[in-house]
């Protein structure tokens, strides 16, 4: 999945920023759905990611059931903690 196909998919722009709060809260509603259903692990790791960046995905435990892909998850946490301003 790429980034711009999933701004694409659920918010209906390239921009994130220029996404109106309703249509903002109705992308993160349709994404969460779909991590919900998504079966194969990088879709659901790519839909959790981006649930991450805007501040809606759910718990690690919740999200994966494969200690690995818990792992992955932090590792990514952590390397946009660190790009982050101090």
């Amino acid at each position: 999945m790429e980034f711009d196909d999933l701004l694409r998919r659920y918010f209906a722009t390239d921009d994130i920023a220029a996404a109106s709060p309703a249509v903002l809260a109705a992308g993160i509603e349709r994404c969460q759905v779909d991590l919900g259903l998504e079966r194969d692990a990088g879709k659901r790791f790519a839909l959790w990611a981006l649930l991450h960046m805007l501040g809606a995905a759910p718990d690690l435990d919740v999200a994966f059931e494969d200690e690995a892909a818990r792992e992955a998850a932090r590792n990514f946490m952590d390397l946009l903690d660190a790009t982050r301003p101090s």
